[in-house]
């Protein structure tokens, strides 16, 4: 299997875990902060398009899917430099830890390491929750 280039954090992986063996699973959405290799040619190059076309199709593999992507024009503050935002959600946590095993999962894998810089991940609410919703 291909290996992540952007390991998942040992503590949130837990809590995510914990919270998908709970009962209490539920739907959540996960954003992505990208930010591209030159190479990519964001947001129209060939590699890029290979990446989110791919991705796209890998995510149902899960029951997940895009939500929305937009490109980041600019901050106004922090140094964080990115250029796309992207929305992944997912029917539950469990589906978002079974990604790596998904069929398409080594392809997906391949691509964002070849296309993606730098990323971050917020796990955030899914649906059918306020914003006072912990965990």
């Amino acid at each position: 299997m291909t290996m992540m280039k952007f390991p998942r954090l040992k503590a949130e992986l837990e809590a995510i875990r914990s919270l998908a063996e709970s009962g209490g699973d539920r739907p959540v959405t996960m954003m992505n902060l990208n930010r591209y290799v030159p190479e990519a040619e964001f947001p129209n190059g060939k590699l890029y398009r290979a990446y989110i076309d791919g991705l796209e199709a890998f995510l149902p593999n899960v029951g997940g899917k895009v939500l929305w992507r937009t490109p980041v024009f600019g901050r106004v503050v922090g140094d964080q430099v990115l250029h796309e935002i992207l929305a992944a959600w997912y029917p539950s946590h469990q589906a978002f830890l079974d990604l790596p095993n998904a069929q398409g999962a080594q392809d997906n894998y391949r691509l964002r390491n070849e296309t993606v810089e730098y990323a971050a991940i917020h796990r955030c609410v899914g649906e059918g929750y306020g914003l006072g919703h912990q965990s």
